[in-house]
């Protein structure tokens, strides 16, 4: 469960991981957070250097798995919802502790323009060379890989939460038990070494989870979308390692995706991810290339670590062109179990 503690300097400490964050994207602390707190990478990292706050100055730009541990799965992603309306808008972190706003529209932003900023590059590209910088999005509850530069031009800009303490938070430490199991001594969670070798819909991996027998053990169960997060290895990618984004300790299955190379699945985790129309997704990672069907071809557009959403099972309808304004990739029953 989600733990804070208001420092009552500008500071909160989240109880569970030691995190130290500052309290607010009001970065210069008018009194509102608009665009004009957004940053760009570098300004980022320059303004977390220069940062004292609360007594401190050990201040940096979070790395991904720092930035998503705020994230909260009780909010509802307002994509898709248009028209008139009164709406109110439950975002995926705790905006009673946190100063929190979705995008700025009065300066020409969207709604889900809330996209915070973290230290963590692909260590490949996406849109077929763009530079790439992982961010969490708050409004709609996914992390993806942002362009450096903006389609509207100029640098992409964030909102920035900086972050101090517990510089060991999110590194692995894996353990092969030699036993088709894998125990990451950083969090106690204990992994099959190999996934389902197939996909499957999401209820089909509930219980293929729950039927497993594995090690000796019978009470195996799928992961939350925080559990499977933290597996994730931001330094490799089917582009740069020839691998998926997870250590080689495990065995990831190969596939062949939309646009017919070879490629790595994207995962199922337990966890619902509700808009406000209903809740027939769950989150998954991408632990090989986020496609969306970009100008006639499928390509890269969310990066291998990005975590989206996918229907829990086929409703029915066929996305041959993907799905949303980048065409994303949907796999009703292609999507594996770790």
């Amino acid at each position: 469960m989600p733990s804070y503690t208001s420092n009552d300097d500008g500071t909160v400490t989240d109880n569970n991981t030691g995190l130290i964050w500052a309290q607010t994207t009001d970065i210069n602390r008018d009194g509102k957070i608009t665009v004009d707190d957004k940053v760009t990478y570098d300004e980022g990292i320059a303004y977390a250097s220069s940062l004292t706050l609360g007594g401190h100055s050990d201040w940096r730009v979070p790395t991904i798995k720092e930035l998503y541990s705020l994230m909260l799965f009780d909010g509802e992603d307002p994509s898709g919802i248009n028209g008139a309306g009164t709406y109110s808008i439950m975002p995926f972190i705790d905006h009673s502790v946190f100063g929190f706003e979705s995008g700025d529209m009065e300066a020409g932003e969207r709604l889900i323009d809330s996209q915070y900023l973290s230290t963590t590059k692909y260590v490949s590209t996406t849109m077929n060379g763009d530079e790439t910088i992982f961010g969490v999005n708050f409004i709609d509850g996914r992390i993806k890989g942002y362009g450096a530069t903006s389609p509207r031009g100029g640098e992409k800009t964030f909102y920035l939460l900086t972050v101090r303490g517990n510089t060991d938070y999110g590194i692995n430490d894996l353990v092969d038990n030699g036993d088709k199991t894998v125990t990451d001594k950083a969090t106690g969670l204990t992994w099959q070494q190999g996934d389902s070798l197939q996909g499957m819909d999401w209820f089909s991996a509930i219980q293929y989870c729950e039927n497993l027998e594995l090690a000796g053990q019978g009470d195996w169960r799928m992961p939350n979308i925080k559990e499977l997060h933290s597996i994730v290895d931001y330094s490799r990618s089917p582009d740069t390692t020839k691998s998926a984004a997870i250590d080689p300790v495990f065995e990831a299955s190969t596939i062949i995706n939309e646009g017919q190379k070879v490629d790595y699945p994207n995962y199922w985790s337990s966890t619902t991810h509700a808009n406000l129309m209903n809740t027939n997704n769950a989150a998954y990672i991408a632990f090989g290339r986020s496609l969306g069907y970009i100008n006639g071809e499928w390509i890269d557009v969310h990066g291998a670590g990005a975590q989206r959403s996918d229907p829990k099972q086929y409703n029915g309808v066929d996305y041959p062109e993907g799905h949303g304004p980048q065409g994303d990739a949907i796999r009703y029953e292609t999507t594996f179990v770790v």
